[in-house]
């Protein structure tokens, strides 16, 4: 049977933008209690002020331990907890030789410490009622890596793999892990970036119905768009310079490399501004 959104309780971590936003706003029209964590609270709080008592809002790094119990203490009347959609993420491109160590640091920290740190902090009371379900949100170049975006790449390769793990640890807890792939999303952190041949730009609400889609019906991986993730694997079973051939057919290699700078600035300054202050 398809579970029911209306009536869970949902932590959306970066929930006040992008996909997290589109997430929030999906599952509070819904019906759910959700509870948005992010950096920006005042932008945050205006996200939950559309849905009354239903949806709130509170500071949080993810990258910091302490910020997520003070989290908890701020939205724990919505709880307990159902749901953890862990979408917090940075993504500032370059080559890496050029990339300085707090950029590095930055987004190892939030990609992938932060997916860290939210499932220690609301896995334990999941397993204690045993139930819940875990949703990380990572991307397509967790499985194709691509150039100018290594770092980046290595946080969702990271996020997959912990998925996985994690999976297989929490199952006997009645726990459901699921990992979320998107290509080329348009959202603010996906500014100035090119598609790869043959495949079409989604939508911060094409990825929160598929994360919907996740609760409804648990499984363990899903992309967005779903079709690339058979062609993708399919390719990945091929001898390397077949995959890279074909990588470069497709322009699949360099999207982030072909990203427009102009189309970038904004974003690119706010994400490493922000991180270089911790």
């Amino acid at each position: 049977m398809a579970r029911q959104i209306s009536g869970m309780s949902i932590i959306v971590t970066g929930g006040a933008r992008g996909i997290g936003r589109a997430t929030v706003e999906r599952f509070a029209r819904q019906g759910a209690r959700v509870a948005i964590g992010d950096r920006d609270a005042d932008l945050a709080a205006e996200v939950a002020a559309s849905f009354g008592d239903r949806v709130a809002a509170a500071p949080l790094d993810v990258t910091d331990p302490a910020s997520w119990q003070e989290f908890l203490g701020a939205v724990g009347h919505l709880g307990p907890f159902d749901v953890l959609v862990n979408n917090a993420g940075i993504m500032p491109l370059g080559s890496v030789l050029k990339e300085s160590d707090d950029v590095a640091r930055a987004i190892v920290d939030v990609n992938l410490h932060g997916v860290i740190n939210g499932t220690k902090a609301l896995a334990p009371g999941m397993s204690d009622r045993g139930r819940g379900h875990i949703v990380n949100v990572a991307s397509a170049v967790g499985r194709v890596a691509v150039a100018d975006g290594a770092t980046y790449s290595a946080s969702k390769f990271a996020v997959v793999g912990f998925s996985e793990a994690l999976r297989s640890e929490l199952a006997p807890s009645g726990i459901d892990v699921t990992v979320v792939l998107p290509t080329v999303v348009q959202t603010e952190l996906a500014a100035g970036v090119p598609t790869a041949r043959g495949v079409k730009a989604v939508t911060a609400e094409d990825v929160a119905k598929v994360i919907e889609s996740a609760l409804r019906r648990p499984r363990a991986e899903l992309w967005v768009p779903r079709w690339v993730q058979g062609p993708t694997k399919a390719i990945q079973a091929m001898p390397r310079p077949v995959q890279d051939l074909l990588a470069r057919a497709l322009a699949a290699d360099s999207v982030l490399r072909h990203a427009d700078p102009a189309a970038r600035a904004a974003y690119e300054d706010r994400a490493r501004r922000a991180n270089a202050a911790d």
